[in-house]
């Protein structure tokens, strides 16, 4: 009771109490056609047997068909993230074999077309002349490139595109990651002709380990050439 004397309203009957009424009285559900439809159901003519309806069946086969393309998917994704990382470690293993800075930056470029299908892989270094077939990138050119810090970009940024060569009009997509060079600041880039070869909701983590891997190597090939770079 309120304190105005009015009785409060009650709550409806619960889950258990509906449940109850039905088993002592199926009648209820099995002699209300209207019902029955409204909940995709229909009760068989020949027997007190209710079956599921055409529309309970749409349903149910809907569900089905989306839990079926769910799968598909995420299967899909698993096989294609194990191939990655399949070729990954193949790659990891050509860039080691590196002889010289030179061949590393070589090495990356082959790789990056024959293991990953894609338009040209590069390096590139800031300032003076660094070893054969890295680029030349302008100072502050990393900066222009990997803004407030950033250390891989996965998307598209046409500043970057000198580090592609003769192959930057075909690049549609990419993917820039920082290296820390004796020499100072450099870039490692694969570049897709695909628009969706790289996009920015994509895991970093595979181009991540590729360029630390090749920062290390070219830190220590660069450190034994004579003089080392200028």
């Amino acid at each position: 009771m309120s304190g105005s004397g009015e009785a409060e309203p009650q709550d409806g009957p619960g889950p258990e109490t509906v449940r109850a009424a039905l088993l002592r009285r199926p009648d209820i559900l099995t002699g209300d056609p209207e019902t029955l439809q409204a909940l995709g159901l229909a009760l068989r003519p020949d027997a007190r047997v209710v079956e599921f309806g055409p529309a309970a069946l749409a349903r149910v086969s809907e569900v089905a068909r989306a839990e079926s393309e769910a799968r598909s998917r995420l299967e899909a994704v698993a096989r294609a993230n194990f191939a990655a990382q399949a070729q990954t470690r193949e790659a990891v293993v050509d860039l080691l074999d590196a002889g010289d800075a030179a061949d590393l930056a070589l090495r990356l470029d082959e790789i990056a077309r024959a293991r990953f299908g894609l338009q040209a892989g590069a390096l590139g270094l800031e300032g003076g002349a660094g070893p054969q077939g890295w680029r030349r990138l302008p100072e502050g050119g990393i900066a222009q490139v990997l803004e407030d810090g950033a250390e891989i970009l996965l998307g598209f940024r046409a500043t970057a595109l000198g580090l592609f060569g003769d192959q930057a009009p075909f690049i549609r997509s990419m993917a820039l990651a920082r290296l820390e060079l004796p020499t100072g600041p450099g870039l490692l880039g694969f570049g897709s002709g695909d628009p969706e070869g790289f996009t920015p909701d994509m895991g970093p983590e595979l181009v991540a380990f590729v360029a630390r891997v090749a920062e290390r190597l070219a830190r220590r090939l660069m450190d034994a050439e004579p003089g080392g770079v200028a």
